[in-house]
């Protein structure tokens, strides 16, 4: 019974740094979804395995809040056209408030826990 509460919880904090990682993500360049998905993937040792489904609609949002940028690549031969999403200046400046207030709560329950 504990196993499924902790998987249950294992997905509400995933859930709740995902934004934060994919702006982390764009700040060494442009990137179309799957390179989003591939490097969550690998850059986090397979704990962050997104779907298409995860990963667009945070991408919208964070569209939708100035905080990233996309715009189509034309596809030449057989490439097919890509959207690529960049962080903006105002998403680069949110990263760094999110990672502050990821480092004070961390912090915090760290306390608790190791207290």
């Amino acid at each position: 019974m504990s196993y499924d509460y902790a998987n249950n919880y294992e997905k509400q904090m995933k859930k709740g740094v995902l934004e934060m990682l994919v702006l982390k993500l764009l700040c060494s360049g442009p990137k179309y979804g799957y390179q989003i998905i591939r490097e969550m993937k690998e850059k986090s040792g397979e704990i962050f395995l997104l779907r298409d489904g995860t990963l667009y609609p945070i991408l919208y949002r964070l569209e939708d809040d100035g905080l990233v940028a996309s715009e189509w690549s034309g596809g030449e031969g057989k490439q097919v056209p890509r959207k690529y999403y960049r962080i903006t200046e105002k998403g680069a400046a949110a990263l760094e408030d999110i990672r502050a207030v990821w480092q004070r709560i961390s912090g915090g329950v760290d306390q608790i826990l190791e207290g």
